[in-house]
């Protein structure tokens, strides 16, 4: 089986390499839409060199690599790396107008970012992630969260979001043709709140929120640039090699497609973007409702949870650590959805007084079996946790966790 590969930005490159490396498909087709430099060699060499993970030849082989790629054919546009045959597509960026067919690629992945509606037709002028469809692919797997632009529409019964160790399961093959693979934020946040979610129940968790401490993404200007016509937010346009930018996050939408339980939990996302080139943090607070007065939920309760999360149902891509992390340590760290800094762990329980005169549609039958409280005030224990998840937001985590995605949808084609 062939693989198509729609754009090369950093996880389009990234995920070349880790297929590269994994030689699950006997061939690896890319579409750029656009000619490179100079010529095959300019391309080959932008393949070669990564700013932030080195040089391909030692991510492959290690200090003793030699250069991989050889066989360049300029016409055909055409390589091997490391012995897998590849095709560079250099015109047509319209899905629909690509050459998958042609090139006998039934799956394809892709990372241009900008296709991730579900419901747009095939056809649209500007494209359409189904236009992979009308192409000559049978699935595509789509390396960022869905997003519905139209109000009213709902997600397309052939549309399925998943995080691989999480929720795979509920891809079916039969009807599922478009795949997200959500986010990286996401994919690190589902393997910090499953194991919470599993161990105390969706019902003892009483509040959720999290921040992203994100490095910077290629949609960040490198120097201040004067926002485009109509820009929301002009803090986009600031430099993203001086300052630490506020922006948003969806991963709290996504997670809900991940874990649906989560539509129960009171839940908010923030992001903050920080200048480095990969290593995120994610820091989750979550309030709890402790059932003891004498020993309350503890710090020690919650990383021995994670601990034995990471050596038992989650341990393929969850790691928990008692080191003291930075987040130039979580670079290439592999297949990693989430590192739990457990020396970090924090939490702290307090009484809730809570007003019972003014809790809200509190029914009679209740309220007189209340009435003995003093000043009809409970006093309720409750534990708030913070965690902190390292995750390389690029190869590590994401690249490598996409891929596994990507081999699951691919067996089942088979």
């Amino acid at each position: 089986m062939k693989l198509g590969i729609n754009g090369m930005g950093r996880i389009g490159k990234l995920s070349l390499w880790t297929h590269v490396a994994r030689k699950r498909f006997s061939g690896i087709v890319v579409n750029l839409g656009r000619d490179v430099g100079m010529n095959l060699q300019d391309l080959a060499e932008t393949v070669e060199k990564d700013s932030t993970y080195g040089r391909l030849t030692q991510f492959l082989h290690g200090v003793h690599g030699q250069r991989v790629i050889e066989n360049l054919d300029e016409a055909a546009g055409t390589m091997t790396i490391d012995g897998v045959p590849v095709r560079f597509l250099r015109s047509g960026r319209n899905p629909k107008e690509l050459a998958w067919r042609e090139n006998d690629v039934q799956l394809v992945v892709d990372c241009t970012g900008v296709f991730i509606d579900p419901t747009r037709s095939p056809d649209a002028p500007e494209g359409s992630l189904r236009g992979h469809l009308q192409a000559g692919a049978t699935k595509v797997i789509l390396s960022a969260p869905f997003k519905v632009k139209s109000q009213g529409l709902g997600m397309p019964d052939d549309a399925v979001t998943t995080v691989m160790g999480i929720n795979e399961s509920v891809y079916d093959p039969e009807h599922h043709s478009l795949i997200s693979a959500a986010s990286c934020t996401t994919t690190c946040l589902a393997f910090m709140m499953k194991p919470l979610l599993d161990h105390f129940g969706v019902e003892r968790i009483l509040s959720a929120s999290m921040v992203t401490v994100h490095a910077s993404t290629s949609s960040q200007t490198v120097l201040d640039a004067v926002p485009a016509a109509g820009a929301k937010d002009l803090r986009k346009s600031r430099s993203i090699m001086n300052n630490i930018i506020l922006t948003t996050t969806g991963a709290a939408k996504a997670l809900r497609l991940v874990l649906p339980e989560m539509g129960d939990v009171g839940f908010m996302a923030e992001s903050v973007r920080v200048p480095t080139s990969t290593g995120s943090l994610t820091i989750l607070t979550v309030n709890l409702q402790s059932e003891s007065r004498e020993r309350p939920i503890n710090r020690t309760d919650i990383n021995t949870l994670f601990r034995e999360a990471s050596q038992g149902a989650y341990r393929d891509y969850l790691v928990y650590s008692d080191a003291q992390n930075v987040s130039s340590d979580m670079i290439g760290f592999p297949k990693a959805a989430t590192v739990i800094e457990g020396q970090e762990t924090h939490t702290r329980t307090a009484f809730i007084r809570i007003n019972l005169d003014r809790v809200p549609d509190l029914s009679p039958e209740i309220r007189a079996t209340l009435e003995s409280l003093p000043k009809h005030i409970l006093e309720a224990p409750v534990t708030q946790v913070v965690v902190y998840g390292w995750y390389d937001n690029e190869l590590g985590s994401y690249a490598n966790m996409l891929a596994d995605l990507t081999s699951h949808v691919a067996d089942q084609m088979i």
